[in-house]
């Protein structure tokens, strides 16, 4: 199923979204995220092309918030999970940094995953006990020895909901460099990759970690949630909080360092 998932997503990408790059109409949803033609047409596809790889319903970003959710209470033996574009406002504005994200979850947890970026064409991918990879390399690609004041730190401070955080974040942060790239899902695949560091959310939605946070934990690195140590607990599935770091030696700092600035 692996294989197969990473050739549809592949094929989504060449055939509905780059057609489209630097030329889709895009619009503003009710939340003031964008929408674009391009999503919508991926996702159309993804809900072809998924059945035939597992017969279960699939739960799209851009599907209605109440159906999202009901498929969520009803669905916890198989679902797919999926963001056609993770990255859109990048997307619609030629900034080449987005992907498509694919996941499927079993009890909720996600079973098999993938990340592509097609500008790239890099992709990442996993399975429950098997490893990630990327393009066949097996991740990390590099896990090098840092302190917290050298790595580098992939950090949304929009979405952090403590203002000391944040403030703290942009003028106190133990790091050495932040970065924010727009796409949640290659943050993860970033941090597996060893590109990144440490990282820190205030509340990802569910189709920005399904597929991400399983190739992360195969890539061996630790997470939990700015509320408790434990990243699958707690009912908050769609809007999911994250600090992750690519090593134990930097996630022991990293997360004393942030429990003592909420």
């Amino acid at each position: 199923m692996l294989q197969q998932l990473q050739t549809l997503v592949k094929h989504i990408a060449h055939t509905e979204v780059m057609p489209r790059f630097l030329t889709a109409a895009a619009s503003e949803k009710a939340d003031g995220s964008i929408l674009s033609e391009a999503d919508l047409a991926a996702q159309a596809a993804f809900s072809d092309g998924l059945r035939q790889i597992a017969d279960c319903p699939m739960l799209g970003e851009e599907m209605a918030e109440q159906a999202q959710r009901d498929l969520w209470l009803h669905n916890h033996d198989a679902l797919w999970v999926v963001d056609p574009i993770d990255g859109t406002t990048n997307f619609v504005n030629g900034f080449p940094h987005f992907a498509l994200s694919a996941a499927l979850l079993r009890q909720g947890r996600p079973e098999i995953g993938v990340i592509y970026n097609p500008v790239s064409d890099e992709c990442f991918y996993a399975q429950a006990g098997q490893g990630a990879f990327l393009n066949g390399r097996c991740l990390p690609l590099a896990l090098r020895e840092k302190k917290l004041h050298r790595a580098i730190a992939g950090v949304e401070i929009k979405y952090l909901r403590s203002g000391k955080l944040s403030s703290r974040m942009s003028t106190l942060s133990p790091v050495g460099s932040i970065r924010n790239m727009g796409s949640s899902t290659l943050d993860w695949c970033y941090l597996a990759a060893g590109r990144m560091d440490v990282y820190v959310h205030g509340g990802q939605k569910l189709w920005d970690y399904a597929a991400g946070s399983l190739i992360f934990s195969e890539a061996g690195g630790c997470l939990a949630t700015l509320e408790g140590d434990d990243f699958w607990s707690g009912q908050h599935v769609f809007q999911r909080s994250v600090i992750a770091a690519a090593s134990p030696q930097l996630f022991e700092p990293w997360l004393k360092w942030i429990r003592s600035n909420q």
